[in-house]
C-alpha cells in the first residue's frame, strides 16, 4: 500500500494546523498535547476512543492523526483502515503511539497505511520530530 505523506493545504484548514489526538488514556493525552503545541499555530483535538475519533475526523478536517492501537470502543487499527478507505481523508497522515513493540503490530498498522508507528514510553523530542517531518515543516 502506498502510504501519503504529503498533508492537505494549510488553505483548506486556514492558516492552522489541525491536529487530532486519538487515545484512551488522559495521560498521554496530555503528554502529547504538551509536545504537540510546541508547533506555531497548531490546534488540538483528543477523542478518547476509536470510535469519538472516527466521528471527530469523519466530520472534519484535519492535518494530522496521533492514533493509539489499544483502545476501547474502537482500536487503532480498525480506526486506521477507515480512514484509508475513505477518499477524502485517505492523504491525512497518520502516527500509530502504542505500547506494541512486536514487529508484526508494527507491520500490520504500516501495511493498513500508518506513516509512523511509535511506542511508548514516548519521548516528546521523537514526536516533534515525527509531527514535523510529516507536516513538511522546517
Amino acid at each position: 500500500m502506498n502510504r501519503p505523506s504529503a498533508p492537505r493545504d494549510v488553505e483548506d484548514f486556514g492558516h492552522r494546523l489541525r491536529i487530532l489526538i486519538v487515545e484512551d488514556s488522559p495521560t498521554m493525552r496530555q503528554l502529547l498535547r504538551f509536545a504537540l503545541s510546541r508547533l506555531k499555530d497548531v490546534e488540538i483535538v483528543e477523542a478518547q476512543d476509536g470510535m469519538d475519533g472516527w466521528r471527530k475526523i469523519s466530520g472534519d478536517r484535519f492535518h494530522l492523526v496521533l492514533i493509539d492501537i489499544n483502545m476501547p470502543v474502537m482500536d487503532g487499527l480498525k480506526l486506521i483502515g477507515l480512514i484509508r478507505n475513505e477518499d477524502d481523508l485517505n492523504d491525512v497522515p497518520i502516527v500509530v503511539i502504542t505500547s506494541d513493540a512486536a514487529q508484526q503490530d508494527r507491520e500490520r498498522a504500516l501495511n493498513l497505511g500508518a506513516n509512523e508507528y511509535l511506542t511508548k514510553p514516548i519521548q516528546t523530542n521523537r514526536v516533534l520530530a515525527v509531527a514535523k517531518s510529516l507536516l513538511k515543516l522546517g
